[in-house]
C-alpha cells in the first residue's frame, strides 16, 4: 500500500504530538536532573521537528489553520482563568 505524501505528513505531526505529550507527562515528574535535562533536550527536538512538519503542511495546504481568534475571544478565555470559576 503507497501512502500519500499528505498523509504520511498528518501521521507524523500525529506521532510528534503524541511524543511532546509524553515527554510533558515526564519532565515534571523526574527528580533526577541529568534526566530532566536530556528529557527536556528531546522535547525541544520534537517541537522543532513538530514546527518543520507544520510549515511544510501549510506550504502544501495540506494543513489550513482555523481562523484567529477575535480580541474579544481572546479576552474572554483569558477571562476564565484570571477568574476564580472556570
Amino acid at each position: 500500500m503507497n501512502l500519500q505524501e499528505k498523509t504520511m505528513v498528518a501521521d507524523t505531526l500525529t506521532g510528534i504530538n503524541g511524543e511532546l505529550i509524553r515527554f510533558a507527562e515526564m519532565i515534571p515528574q523526574t527528580e533526577n536532573q541529568e534526566l530532566k535535562s536530556t528529557l527536556k533536550q528531546f522535547r525541544t527536538s520534537c517541537e522543532q521537528s513538530q514546527e518543520e512538519l507544520y510549515q511544510i503542511a501549510r506550504e502544501k495546504s495540506y494543513y489550513v489553520p482555523a481562523q484567529q481568534a477575535t480580541p474579544e475571544e481572546i479576552s474572554h478565555v483569558k477571562s476564565l482563568f484570571t477568574s476564580k470559576t472556570l
